[in-house]
């Protein structure tokens, strides 16, 4: 198994640079056609969120549908999945950032009870605990 980078990531969502992108859905079809499946990091997915986020300004709700419908391509399979798609159907209803929900949910999955943060906006989930 291979594993994608963020940059693969975006080329194939935003398609800013069709060269690159063309690339990236060949690839993609070779996979698939190949019955290989493609590892994506869960660090690829945060690195995504935050450039989607301030490089794009893609609105939050289009980043999570896009991700959501990543999760449904059968050559993708995602570093923790589980925590990935329980951040996805619970983001539309809370507040706080994308990137600090994976951290809680992955945390939790690891068996942590909190995350300690001094990000006093994150301190307001259950999730985490303000450090002073």
């Amino acid at each position: 198994m291979k594993a994608i980078d963020t940059n693969v990531l975006v080329r194939f969502l935003v398609d800013d640079d069709p060269a690159q992108a063309q690339v990236v859905r060949k690839r993609f079809r070779a996979a698939e056609e190949q019955r290989e499946m493609l590892f994506v990091p869960l660090l690829v997915v945060v690195e995504a969120i935050w450039v989607l986020d301030s490089a794009y300004e893609i609105r939050r709700d289009e980043i999570i549908a896009v991700l959501s419908d990543l999760l449904l391509l059968p050559i993708l399979e995602f570093e923790n999945r589980v925590a990935l798609q329980s951040v996805l159907s619970s983001a539309p209803h809370n507040r706080f950032d994308l990137p600090d929900l994976l951290i809680a949910e992955t945390a939790h999955a690891a068996g942590c009870r909190s995350v300690l943060t001094f990000d006093k906006r994150a301190a307001g989930s259950e999730s985490f605990e303000l450090m002073d």
